[in-house]
């Protein structure tokens, strides 16, 4: 579905795009640095409990019974069913190009097996009881932007632009969750997650600089082999004048 040539430096800006934005994505997760920012003191007191915190959270990794290869190797199977199914997305709906329609029943479908999944795991039917609150504000959100505002976006974006367009938002993603959790939680900023957030911008405004390239160019190519038949057209319409 993408172009990849490799005599044209458009196919290069492309792949080396996409090597310089999944190696941010590692530099951010593998690499912490000093922290540039600290974090913000709660009024509620809560940095006094912080170290305690951080402690239990970093426990996990020096534990035996972590079970962190298996979470890695089943995040790695998530993110190549992820690519597999935006490619068969893709095709989907570049023969049936209609989004509601496949929205409905990609929201229909993930519906029927997640309540089938929850029954099967939750089977307290008080667990099942909705209360007014913040547990219905948290359901009717995640049921309008998380899924259908989402899935929506998601099968547009795969019409107009291609899966290529859309996964490269996935390690930009990390950049943006970076920002957001130093803005609005008051977590530490860390020399690791700005430099692998501006690699990642890098490659990612590369990849995209590079389609719109190209597309300029299809288009220049298109227009230079309709101008000679729009030539010829007022001197067909000329001689059949001449003739009657």
């Amino acid at each position: 579905m993408e172009k990849l040539d490799l005599r044209k430096p458009t196919s290069h800006a492309k792949s080396l795009g996409t090597i310089v934005s999944v190696l941010g994505a590692l530099i951010v997760t593998l690499y912490k640095g000093p922290a540039l920012v600290k974090p913000s003191s709660s009024p509620s007191g809560l940095t006094h409990h912080q170290p305690r915190l951080s402690q239990q959270h970093h426990q996990p990794l020096l534990s035996q019974r972590s079970n962190w290869i298996f979470g890695g190797l089943l995040l790695a199977i998530q993110c190549l069913i992820s690519s597999t199914w935006n490619i068969a997305q893709a095709a989907t709906v570049k023969d049936y190009p209609e989004e509601m329609t496949i929205v409905f029943f990609y929201t229909l479908f993930l519906t029927c097996q997640c309540s089938v999944i929850s029954l099967i795991v939750e089977r307290n039917p008080n667990a099942w009881k909705l209360k007014p609150g913040i547990e219905m504000i948290a359901i009717v959100y995640a049921a309008f932007f998380v899924s259908v505002f989402r899935i929506s976006v998601h099968v547009w974006c795969l019409h107009k632009k291609g899966p290529v367009y859309v996964a490269m938002f996935k390690p930009l993603g990390i950049a943006i969750a970076v920002a957001m959790v130093v803005l609005f939680l008051g977590d530490a900023l860390y020399l690791g997650s700005v430099i692998g957030s501006f690699v990642i911008a890098l490659g990612f405004y590369t990849v995209i600089c590079a389609q719109i390239k190209e597309k300029r160019m299809a288009l220049d190519n298109g227009a230079q082999i309709l101008e000679p038949s729009t030539q010829t057209t007022p001197l067909l319409q000329s001689s059949s004048i001449n003739q009657v």
